[in-house]
């Protein structure tokens, strides 16, 4: 069995307060969840900056080929959506 993980850092320039930086979070975890079927979780280390949020994904799978898969389609995903916005992905993780 391999677990796949992933940190995606995102740039939100438009938001001006919390409640718009949250809309946009919570759109895109809850659009990789629903479309990758992957675990979605916000990072603390920037839950107070306005226009900075931190993604992480993960997935399990028996095989790792899979997993990683699925964390880069969702990656691309992600970045396709938040087009506009400067988006980082830290690479793909396989912890076996």
């Amino acid at each position: 069995m391999s677990v796949a993980v992933v940190q995606i850092e995102i740039v939100i320039p438009e938001a001006a307060s919390l409640k718009d930086r949250r809309r946009v979070v919570r759109s895109l975890k809850d659009r990789l969840r629903r479309e990758f079927n992957v675990s979605v979780a916000e990072m603390d280390e920037t839950a107070d900056l306005w226009q900075r949020a931190s993604i992480g994904l993960c997935t399990i799978s028996a095989d790792a080929a899979c997993a990683r898969g699925r964390l880069e389609r969702a990656c691309d995903a992600a970045v396709r959506w938040l087009a506009g916005q400067e988006v980082v992905v830290r690479g793909v993780e396989i912890l076996d």
